[in-house]
């Protein structure tokens, strides 16, 4: 009898036997259920917005958001609440008394404490909100029924470098996210070919603010989320003009090539989360090069509008272009911008120490008219309801007098316990108050702000919810506003 041949497949090279089929399979399982689980936290990369493949690609807030994007307006330096926009009657009534039992520890220079001093300024009432304000501001004042005053603001520190790092990042020490940096992290932006985040310092020469660069930094984050600042002087990006001896298509084939150099290096050296992001970087400023000089470009704004910045006026063109120059990005889908008002050293910024009454005097002169064309253009373009416009510095100044040399000239110290903030558009209510000073402006007293809150109202007018939004460092989640905040629902709309 005749036994019949059967004829078997040979084993495959993925599972050469059984035992090694069943180890590959029960593998597979176990990923399944991993995966269930990453999508359950939302740390699958399609869950993670595609992150990975596009870092600033727009993402939806975590709520219906009031505003789109931010310019942040940093007066830098500690302006004074009791000379801009937090009247004391009381102080002028107490102008040249002692202020018994004052920690003279609560300023910068503890051997140079004076008598109480009223502010050199004159104030008057504006709009249906009846809002005080400094004659300083004739231009801004104009606007106060769009604006919501926080006036019990309070920080932690005294001094210049860990004030601006609290400000701008939530923390007094060097190392973490902006605020900027945060928002872009969390959102991305709407034009994939401009910065998200860019940020403006002064350009008469006067430096950067104390903490430099750091300011506007992404510190943990990739370093796709930090800012872009621009030039004070000459181009305000390095490089965005080709190179007359490179054409489009042969910038476009190196791009490609760094592009699949890095990625096949990156394959074999994960830990180098930066690579990834030069490599963006470079695409971005690929883009830019078609894009940026046409939306840097103020002078094909109408003169009428230039004129309304204070272009025409040399006393405050240079901060009237960047404020022009912010709407232009902002109507271009830019998230955040951020400008400084004033450079490092003290009486080069809103750093009155000598001579309150000049050094307020100039810088409000810098910046009132622009600043109001900011809000008027805003208005009338119908931008500011998605633009939220915020004011103010890293603290603010004493009630009292700082002794000098000089003794025609009063200057006041800073003062950590106080300062206002104010916010317009985005989403805010127009011509409201929140939170009181004591009644000489020494320190917060009614609703006291702290830096987490402020931070925390600014993500949820974006539509963000500061709780949720982290970023796992050093085996712990990290979120702006650390283990703290409060949304100061009482200004929003």
């Amino acid at each position: 009898m005749q036994h019949e041949s059967h004829l078997f497949a040979s084993p495959s090279s993925a599972f050469p036997t059984r035992r090694s089929f069943l180890r590959r399979a029960g593998n597979g399982f176990g990923i399944l259920a991993l995966a269930d689980l990453l999508g359950q936290q939302g740390l699958l990369a399609a869950e993670a917005d595609d992150r990975a493949l596009n870092p600033l690609a727009p993402r939806p807030p975590n709520f219906p958001a009031k505003a789109k994007s931010v310019i942040w307006l940093f007066m830098n330096g500690g302006p004074s609440h009791v000379d801009t926009w937090d009247y004391k009657p009381e102080l002028e009534k107490q102008d040249g008394k002692e202020l018994k039992g004052f920690d003279k520890a609560t300023g910068f220079f503890v051997d140079q404490v004076g008598p109480l001093m009223k502010s050199p300024f004159s104030w008057k009432q504006h709009g249906q909100s009846g809002t005080w304000a400094s004659e300083i501001f004739p231009n801004i004042a104009k606007h106060v029924d769009d604006m919501a005053f926080i006036h019990s603001c309070f920080t932690e520190t005294n001094n210049h470098s860990p004030a601006l790092f609290q400000i701008n990042t939530g923390m007094s020490r060097m190392g973490f996210p902006c605020v900027g940096a945060w928002t872009t992290y969390g959102l991305g932006t709407e034009n994939q070919n401009l910065p998200a985040f860019v940020a403006m310092y002064d350009t008469l020469g006067r430096g950067l603010p104390k903490g430099s660069a750091q300011n506007w930094g992404s510190g943990f984050l990739p370093g796709v989320y930090q800012g872009t600042a621009l030039n004070a002087q000459g181009a305000a990006i390095d490089n965005l003009i080709r190179p007359a001896t490179m054409n489009d298509p042969e910038q476009r084939r190196q791009l490609d090539l760094l592009k699949r150099l890095s990625q096949h290096y990156q394959q074999e050296h994960e830990q180098e989360a930066e690579l990834s992001a030069r490599v963006s970087s470079f695409e971005l400023a690929y883009r830019m090069q078609m894009t940026a000089p046409e939306a840097l470009d103020v002078s094909k704004e109408p003169e009428a509008i230039q004129k309304l910045y204070g272009l025409d006026n040399p006393k405050c063109a240079h901060v009237a272009k960047q404020m022009l120059t912010a709407r232009r990005l902002v109507e271009r889908g830019v998230r955040f911008v951020q400008i400084y008002s004033g450079g490092m050293e003290n009486e080069r910024s809103w750093d009155g120490h000598i001579d309150i009454a000049g050094n307020h005097r100039q810088f409000a002169g810098e910046t009132d008219v622009p600043i109001g064309g900011l809000l008027t253009d805003l208005k009338q373009r119908g931008l500011l309801d998605s633009t939220l416009v915020i004011w103010g510095g890293e603290f603010g100044r004493l009630p009292l007098s700082q002794k000098t040399k000089d003794t025609k000239l009063a200057g006041r110290d800073h003062n950590p316990h106080a300062f206002t903030t104010w916010f317009a558009g985005g989403g805010v209510k127009g011509g409201v108050h929140y939170g009181e000073t004591d009644e000489i402006g020494h320190k917060a007293a009614v609703n006291r702000v702290s830096i987490n809150d402020l931070h925390a109202t600014i993500l949820a007018l974006l539509g963000l919810d500061h709780t949720k939004l982290t970023y796992k460092y050093n085996g712990r989640n990290f979120r702006l506003t650390d283990v703290a905040g409060e949304v100061v629902k009482r200004i929003i709309a």
